[in-house]
């Protein structure tokens, strides 16, 4: 049996995920980042990416936005401004939003927020890429 820590996971709608894990990795400024049980203490910036945990053997994968993950000795803490399992995407709802944003930067008017329409299209491919992935324990 792996050694376990206690994960949390909140969004501004509320807990997301709650449990003890064996690892998690998460999409940070920096790159991707690994952790497992007595991980340094760490605090770190997020970036939008996929979040990926492993717990009681099984690998669950979730589309992530921006936000930060505080490791410390009581255990992680994410803090996202979203967060969606793989299996709950609405993969044409994210297809669409990819579309729209697409058409926003090939469109660029004077009105058009090009960060914000670089940013829902970061979002929405992520979205879609998560969706998409096996849950297969190779993913890790």
């Amino acid at each position: 049996m792996a050694v376990t820590y206690r994960l949390e996971i909140v969004t501004p709608e509320g807990i997301f995920f709650e449990g003890d894990v064996a690892m998690t990795v998460i999409r940070t400024a920096e790159g991707d980042m690994g952790i497992l049980a007595d991980h340094e203490n760490t605090v770190a910036p997020l970036k939008i990416g996929e979040l990926k945990i492993k717990q009681d053997e099984e690998m669950r994968i979730a589309a992530c936005t921006s936000g930060f993950v505080s490791v410390t000795p009581e255990g992680v803490t994410i803090v996202t401004d979203s967060a969606e399992w793989a299996d709950e995407i609405d993969v044409d709802r994210a297809k669409e939003a990819l579309e729209r944003a697409r058409r926003r930067l090939e469109n660029k008017h004077k009105e058009t927020d090009i960060l914000r329409a670089q940013m829902a299209m970061s979002r929405a491919m992520n979205r879609v890429r998560v969706a998409g992935k096996s849950m297969d324990h190779s993913d890790l």
